[in-house]
């Protein structure tokens, strides 16, 4: 599990296609910290670290599964692409955003962005299925991003960042037409799915 509160920005080294989707990721995290076999979210992706290096620069690579890359924006990698990263939570860690399971629902496209002060104010477009987990003042994560919903139209749903937002996370390089990873919020979820049941 994670909170969506970004501890790095790292940078993609390489992408290979060995069965899966092999990726080396550049870190400032103390890889000699780090366990083979553990949780990484990167982009909001939950991924499992199969190697760890320190050479030239601190580094960790990940496979990535065909399931993966078909529900996100990972078949976009490349090298130099940065990356929001953030590891697991251990137990007694201040939950500072909302819990975050690192499983990707789809992806979701930036169809504007406004200056808005110091802020920028950006407009999602969510796939269809997913847009009725969106709800004003709602939270949701966006390339693993713990974010508050400000309004909804439709599809299309605002988010605000501010400038430490976006200093502390790849949203100071967001454009008009990304692809963004979209986590619904699991509390949404599990409403939804109430709302819906119907005992046999």
């Amino acid at each position: 599990m994670f909170t969506g509160i970004i501890t790095d920005i790292g940078d993609v080294i390489s992408v290979e296609q060995q069965g899966d989707l092999l990726a080396r990721i550049g870190t400032s995290f103390d890889v000699n910290r780090i366990d083979i076999g553990a949780s990484i979210a990167c982009d909001g992706v939950c991924l499992t670290v199969v190697a760890l290096g320190s050479a030239p620069k601190n580094w960790f690579d990940v496979q990535i599964s065909a399931e993966s890359v078909s529900k996100t924006n990972l078949s976009g990698w490349n090298a130099g692409k940065r990356v929001n990263l953030e590891r697991a939570l251990k137990v007694g860690d201040e939950l500072g955003g909302h819990i975050v399971s690192g499983h990707v629902d789809g992806v979701a496209e930036i169809i504007d962005m406004q200056t808005e002060g110091d802020s920028t104010r950006v407009t999602l477009r969510a796939p269809e299925h997913l847009a009725k987990f969106i709800a004003p003042k709602g939270s949701v994560a966006l390339n693993g991003t713990s974010l508050t919903v400000n309004d909804v139209n439709g599809v299309d749903f605002g988010i605000n960042f501010i400038p430490h937002t976006k200093a502390v996370t790849t949203w100071g390089d967001a454009k008009t037409g990304d692809p963004v990873n979209l986590e619904i919020d699991t509390l949404a979820r599990y409403v939804a799915r109430l709302h819906d049941w119907a005992p046999t």
